[in-house]
C-alpha cells in the first residue's frame, strides 16, 4: 500500500514539475519570442499559405470567434459523413460497419467539441480510416481549440486599452505544431515500446486458456492513445478505454498517461502568469483549484481503500480495497486518483469503472465535472473558472461600495450578464437533461418512439438516476466518461446529449473571450491605493 501512495505522489509532483517550464514556453511560443521549437516556422508558413491566413493580422474578438465557430462547423460535416461512410471506405481490416445517422451526429459533435464521449465501442464501433482521419485528427483540433480560446482571454489581462485580441488561426496552429504534436510524438513512442498496438494489422486470433477461439483486434493505437491524455480528449481506441491492456499494460503507462492528461492543464495556469507577468495571480489560481482537487480526491481515495461496505457486512475481507471494476495493474489507489483527475480536468479517460465506483466517489466525481473548473481541460479550464472569477469580482466589488474592477478594467453590467449566464447554462443544461430523461423513463417506458427507456438502465433503482445525471453532467462538461449501466446507443440519448455537448463546448467558449474583448476595449486604469486589488502587489 505504500507503494500505491508513492506512484501517486510521484504521479502529480512530476506533472506540476514539468508543468512550470511548460508554462513558461508556452507563454513564449503565444507572445512570439524566441523558442525552442521556431524550426517549425515553415510548416506554419505553408499552412498560413494554404489556408489564405495573414499570420501578422490581428483579428478582433468577434473576428476570432467567427473563426473558431466556422472552422470547427467544417470539421464537424467532414467527420459526420466520413462517420456515415465509413463501412464502404478503406482501412477496414475487420469489416466494421458505417454509424447510422443519430450515432454519427453524436460522435461528430462528441470529438469535435473535445469531450469523446462514446456511444459505441471502439474497436467495433470504428475503422482504422475514421479512428484516424476523425477521431484522431479531431483531438488534435479540438484540444487546440481550447488553448487558443485561453490565450485570447490572456491578453484581457495587458495593461492596454486594445481593439484586437491576437490571432485565433496562429494560436492554433501553434498550439498544435509547437506542443501537441511534439508531446505526443514523445508518449507515443513510450507507449508503444510498452506494448501498445501501433500496427495496422487486423484483428488476431488467441485460444484461450479454456480453449476458446478469441478475436484480438489490434490496429494503430499507441499514437491516438498519446493525443487522446495530452489534449484532455479521453476516447479509447478499445471500448474499455485504458482499462484495456493494449491501452495501458502496466504501471509505467497507466503514469504516463496520467502525467500527460494533467500535464497541459496545469502548465496552462502557469502560462497565464508568464504570460501577463503576474506569476502570483497564478499561483493564487493554482492553489485554488490544487485545494479544490484535494477536496474531491482524498474521500475518493479513502473511501475505495476501505471496500465495500456491502461485502464488509457480509464478512468478506478487502485487504486490497474496493476491486470491483478496477484492474489489478493499478489497484483502487491509483484507480481512485485517476477517477478524480480524468473528471476534473474534463479527459474523461477511464482505467477503471466509474459506475463501479463506491457512493462517495461517484458522488465525487459528478462535483468534479459540475464545477468544471479545477484544472480543467486545455484551455477550457482557465475559460470555466475566468466566469467565476468575473461573478466573484463583481460581487466582492458591491459588498464593499467600490466598482468592482479586474486588474484595472471596470467590470460592468454587461460583462456580468455574460458571465451569469454561461454559468448558469450548465445547471439548465444538466439538470433539464436529466429532468427530461427521468420523465421518458417512468411516463413512457415501453414507448417505441423514445426506443423503449425500460432498457435503458442496467440499475431501476436509485444508482439508474444517478447513470442518467452522469450522462449529462458528462455531455455538460465535456468530459465524456460515463456510468456505463446506462444503454446509451439510441435516437434519444445520441441527439440530447449532442445539443448538450454543442452548447456545454461553446457557450463556456464565446462567453469568456466575448468577456475579454469587451475588457480589452476599455480604459487601463493603472492600480492606486484606491483600487480593491485582485492579488497584492508592490503599487509602482
Amino acid at each position: 500500500m505504500t507503494t500505491e501512495w508513492i506512484g501517486v505522489l510521484v504521479m502529480y509532483g512530476l506533472t506540476v514539475l514539468l508543468a512550470i517550464p511548460l508554462g513558461k514556453y508556452l507563454a513564449n511560443v503565444f507572445k512570439g519570442e524566441p523558442n525552442a521549437f521556431d524550426f517549425m516556422k515553415p510548416l506554419e508558413r505553408l499552412i498560413y499559405r494554404i489556408g489564405g491566413i495573414d499570420e501578422t493580422a490581428d483579428l478582433t474578438w468577434k473576428q476570432n470567434l467567427v473563426a473558431l465557430l466556422t472552422i470547427n462547423l467544417v470539421w464537424l460535416v467532414l467527420a459526420f459523413v466520413l462517420l456515415m461512410t465509413q463501412g464502404s471506405l478503406p482501412l477496414n481490416p475487420d469489416g466494421n460497419p458505417s454509424q447510422t445517422a443519430d450515432l454519427a451526429f453524436n460522435t461528430a459533435i462528441s470529438f469535435m467539441v473535445n469531450c469523446d464521449l462514446q456511444h459505441y465501442s471502439g474497436e467495433s464501433g470504428l475503422t482504422y480510416l475514421t479512428q484516424l482521419a476523425v477521431i484522431m485528427f479531431l483531438m488534435f483540433t479540438s484540444a487546440a481549440t481550447g488553448i487558443a480560446a485561453a490565450v485570447l482571454l490572456f491578453r484581457s489581462f495587458m495593461p492596454k486599452m486594445t481593439e484586437t485580441v491576437g490571432n485565433f488561426y496562429v494560436l492554433f496552429t501553434r498550439s498544435i505544431t509547437r506542443l501537441l504534436l511534439p508531446g505526443s510524438l514523445v508518449i507515443a513512442i513510450i507507449l508503444a515500446f510498452n506494448g501498445i498496438p501501433a500496427s495496422f494489422d487486423g484483428k488476431d486470433t488467441i485460444v484461450s486458456m479454456q480453449g476458446d477461439t478469441v478475436g484480438v483486434s489490434r490496429g494503430p493505437a499507441a499514437a491516438m492513445i498519446a493525443i487522446k491524455h495530452l489534449g484532455t480528449n479521453g476516447g479509447g481506441w478499445f471500448g474499455a478505454n485504458s482499462a484495456h491492456p493494449f491501452e495501458s499494460p502496466n504501471y509505467l503507462t497507466n503514469m504516463v498517461e496520467m502525467v500527460a492528461q494533467m500535464l497541459i492543464p496545469i502548465a496552462m495556469i502557469f502560462a497565464l502568469g508568464f504570460f501577463i507577468n503576474r506569476k502570483r495571480f497564478a499561483w493564487v489560481i493554482y492553489g485554488v483549484m490544487t485545494i479544490g482537487f484535494l477536496i474531491l480526491v482524498i474521500p475518493t481515495i479513502f473511501s475505495e481503500l476501505a471496500g465495500n461496505p456491502a461485502i464488509a457486512h457480509m464478512g468478506i475481507a478487502q485487504p486490497t480495497g474496493a476491486m470491483e471494476g478496477k484492474e489489478v495493474r493499478f489497484g483502487p489507489l491509483a484507480s481512485a486518483y485517476w477517477s478524480i483527475a480524468t473528471t476534473i480536468i474534463s479527459t474523461g479517460s477511464v482505467n477503471s469503472m466509474h459506475d463501479s465506483s463506491m457512493a462517495m466517489s461517484g458522488m465525487m466525481e459528478l462535483l468534479g465535472m459540475m464545477v468544471n473548473a479545477f484544472y480543467g481541460g486545455v484551455g477550457a479550464g482557465l475559460l470555466n473558472f475566468y466566469y467565476f472569477l468575473i461573478i466573484a469580482v463583481f460581487i466582492s466589488g458591491l459588498m464593499v461600495g467600490r466598482t468592482p474592477e479586474l486588474f484595472g478594467r471596470k467590470v460592468e453590467a454587461r460583462e456580468i450578464k455574460i458571465a451569469s449566464i454561461a454559468a448558469l447554462l450548465s445547471t439548465l443544461l444538466v439538470k433539464g437533461g436529466t429532468a427530461l430523461a427521468a420523465w421518458l423513463f417512468i411516463n413512457h417506458g415501453d414507448a417505441a418512439w423514445a426506443v423503449q427507456p425500460s432498457a435503458w438502465l442496467n440499475n431501476p433503482g436509485f444508482h439508474g438516476f444517478s447513470e442518467m445525471l452522469y450522462e449529462f453532467t458528462s455531455a455538460n462538461a465535456n468530459n465524456g466518461s460515463g456510468f456505463e449501466g446506462l444503454g446509451d446507443n439510441n435516437f434519444f440519448w445520441n441527439f440530447s446529449t449532442g445539443i448538450v455537448l454543442i452548447l456545454g463546448r461553446f457557450i463556456p467558449i464565446i462567453g469568456p473571450v466575448a468577456i475579454a474583448g469587451l475588457l480589452a476595449r476599455k480604459k487601463y486604469v493603472p492600480e492606486s491605493a484606491g483600487t480593491l486589488r485582485s492579488i497584492r502587489r508592490p503599487l509602482a
